[in-house]
């Protein structure tokens, strides 16, 4: 059974967020640190997790990602962030 995710990753040097589903986690975070070559993620590297959910079905991950894209979802992380 796969197991899909959705995480939050953060970059402390810029300030910025980063949302995304997954079906591999350790996978994408090393993507997003060393082998992307465009994209969002290259121009605010080193990112760090700072929060992740497990879902059994991609639908789900997909839902929650969207939910924290929204300014709630966002105060939420902001949150987190403040925290650690």
């Amino acid at each position: 059974m796969q197991t899909f995710y959705t995480y939050v990753l953060y970059s402390k040097a810029h300030d910025k967020i980063y949302i995304g589903f997954t079906s591999n986690l350790e996978g994408r975070l090393r993507y997003h640190n060393h082998f992307a070559t465009k994209g969002y993620t290259i121009k605010f590297r080193p990112w760090e997790l700072v929060f992740s959910e497990s879902f059994s079905q991609k639908g789900e991950a997909m839902k929650r990602e969207k939910q924290l894209k929204s300014a709630n979802g966002r105060i939420f992380i902001r949150s987190l962030i403040l925290i650690n």
